[in-house]
């Protein structure tokens, strides 16, 4: 004889279904698609819950900030770029509803190449084993050379690029984030982290020149950043080093007396990552604003958030 038997549950206490609290309703459900509806229709068919839910707050938010005239910034990993991304970017820019797009130093790798040559993103693996990896000539020369250039006339790394992008009038550089950058008199900041890059390993490459360009970057988007109160900020698909430029920035902001508060931060990645969900999502909004993550694959999520901003504004920009 074991010490437990069978528990009796005839004697249990129950309620009304109808009187219980519940978090699913079928009006929250999704419905179907039809032909020819307008993407705001789509996104309003999608179920009313978690990331659906959080989409279309994150595209309320942009527009609401487009109307009242507040920040947007796109701080981006070179990953969008990679997946055919930068037209979108380039889009929201000419629209007036993006105010400044950070880059890490990547990022000036695939949109430099894409607008030169139109084709990036060398397969590493088949040129590792014999050391070829990064040795393209023309990415390295014209890059170091364009930011040795814009440290001597103390501009910016992202505008020192942006300007020899359009400058020379590069057979694609209607795909370049950072000739938009120059077009639209938008900030395109880059941000480096030295050793990281492909250029950095040529003899063109200037520590000096690198450093104090990305400097110059770095306090342009500071000042963006200090202007956040009312708007919203994404990190997409940066894992490390533009999470970790925000939360400095954040600080520099709020110790020099800006009162960086009531925005919004959005968080886009494949998976979640530690630096994002606390130095963009979590920190700088504690008790201030609201931080979304969303989750999903670049290519898929952000022309879906692009589209449902743009139909949220009416076509217009700011």
């Amino acid at each position: 004889m074991t010490k437990y038997s069978p528990i009796d549950s005839s004697r249990i206490k129950t309620y009304s279904l109808a009187g219980r609290k519940s978090k699913v309703s079928v009006s929250d459900c999704a419905r179907p698609g039809e032909p020819g509806m307008s993407i705001r229709e789509y996104l309003d068919r999608l179920p009313n819950f978690l990331a659906a839910s959080d989409l279309r707050e994150v595209i309320a938010r942009v527009a609401q900030a487009v109307d009242l005239k507040r920040p947007v910034i796109l701080a981006l990993g070179a990953h969008v770029i990679k997946v055919g991304l930068s037209p979108l970017v380039i889009d929201l820019m000419e629209r007036g509803i993006v105010s400044l797009v950070a880059l890490n130093g990547a990022g000036i790798i695939h949109d430099f190449e894409l607008a030169f040559c139109g084709f990036t993103s060398e397969d590493v693996e088949s040129v590792i084993g014999d050391g070829k990896f990064g040795m393209a000539r023309e990415t390295a020369e014209m890059l170091n050379a364009s930011i040795r250039e814009g440290a001597d006339k103390n501009i910016g790394l992202g505008l020192a690029v942006g300007e020899m992008i359009e400058g020379r009038q590069l057979p694609h550089r209607n795909v370049s984030i950072l000739a938009a950058g120059v077009r639209q008199n938008i900030p395109v900041t880059v941000h480096v982290a030295l050793g990281t890059d492909i250029i950095h390993m040529h003899p063109e490459a200037s520590g000096e020149a690198i450093g104090k360009a990305s400097l110059l970057d770095f306090q342009v988007y500071a000042s963006a950043v200090s202007d956040l109160a009312g708007g919203v900020y994404f990190n997409v698909g940066s894992a490390v080093i533009l999470p970790e430029i925000f939360l400095k920035a954040i600080s520099l902001a709020r110790n020099l007396g800006h009162d960086v508060s009531d925005f919004t931060t959005i968080n886009m990645d494949f998976i979640r990552h530690y630096r994002p969900q606390i130095n963009v999502v979590g920190r700088p909004v504690k008790g201030v604003g609201r931080g979304i993550t969303l989750i999903g694959h670049h290519e898929i999520m952000f022309p879906l958030l692009c589209a449902g901003i743009v139909d949220a504004l009416g076509g217009r920009g700011a």
